[in-house]
């Protein structure tokens, strides 16, 4: 469990993993530089499974690789400090894992601040992510899927062997999208051995309320963008990914041309026409006026 400034959240997380049904594990948090009291809500937990780690700052890909390298069980699971998994979880996944998976995730159940569902509201995080689904079950292939979207949706949904995290080594130091270039990596090195439990919905995931448009969401974007278009070409033979990888860039850049060229039609389009001038009196006139005005008439 990566943890960072979640003193709101962290006690039902932490609860969401003490009431399993399955009952032997180790929790292993990292306190990844919290300035808040995460800290002091954790330390009024009384339970041997818990240990605490507390490090410097170092981003989130940090903390999960120093988390994942002090545990010590045959099998992993990751949980963010303001996310909550159901009760069943841990045992439903390790009863796939047993019976020949690899790597395990399920299908998410929405929550806000208060912990309140928002499966079945107009909330666009549920379109994005059923368009997403959509299109996995039209095409049936998990890589074709996450090429179009990240449906496994958070680090918290991973649940993998010891085995295979060994075998797929450390998250990439990559701020935004560190999940999303780790479940293709956890796709590449499981193969059939992936299981995706699309009706169950045994992760809670939290949605914040009050989140603005940043500078991250253009970075997340170009990071969104790199992290495609490493998987699209790394399903290509070698000896064609040199012309798909021009091809690509070629098509993004046109797009990038494409929006600025519409922009400056539109721009041109939405500038009204300069008014015509007036009509120049003649000077004779124009004098008349201008001594009548002087002697008021």
């Amino acid at each position: 469990m990566p943890a960072y400034n979640h003193e709101r959240f962290i006690a039902d997380t932490i609860d969401s993993v003490l009431k399993q049904t399955l009952d032997d594990f180790e929790l292993v948090i990292v306190d990844d530089g919290s300035t808040d009291a995460t800290a002091e809500v954790i330390a009024g937990f009384d339970d041997g499974r818990i240990h605490y780690h507390h490090q410097q700052n170092q981003d989130a890909y940090n903390a999960l690789n120093n988390g994942i390298a002090l545990s010590r069980g045959r099998y992993i699971a990751i949980l963010n400090s303001d996310d909550l998994y159901t009760p069943t979880r841990l045992q439903t996944l390790l009863d796939e894992c047993r019976a020949g998976a690899r790597f395990v995730f399920t299908d998410v159940e929405p929550i806000d601040d208060a912990g309140n569902s928002l499966a079945d509201t107009p909330h666009p995080w549920n379109d994005w992510h059923r368009g997403n689904r959509d299109f996995y079950f039209q095409e049936n292939d998990l890589y074709r899927g996450f090429l179009h979207g990240n449906f496994m949706v958070s680090t918290s949904n991973v649940f993998m062997t010891r085995e295979l995290c060994e075998q797929v080594g450390r998250f990439a130091p990559i701020r935004y999208l560190h999940d999303y270039d780790y479940v293709f990596r956890l796709l590449q090195a499981s193969g059939d051995d992936a299981r995706y439990l699309h009706d169950r919905r045994l992760l809670r995931y939290r949605i914040h309320a009050g989140n603005t448009l940043s500078e991250a969401a253009v970075v997340g974007r170009e990071q969104d963008r790199e992290v495609i278009r490493t998987y699209l070409l790394a399903t290509l033979p070698p000896e064609t990914r040199s012309r798909a990888a021009a091809g690509i860039d070629r098509l993004i850049a046109l797009e990038h041309e494409l929006i600025e060229v519409r922009r400056q039609l539109a721009r041109r389009e939405s500038v009204p026409a300069p008014a015509a001038a007036p009509p120049k009196l003649p000077r004779r006139l124009l004098s008349r006026l201008k001594r009548s005005l002087r002697h008021g008439g």
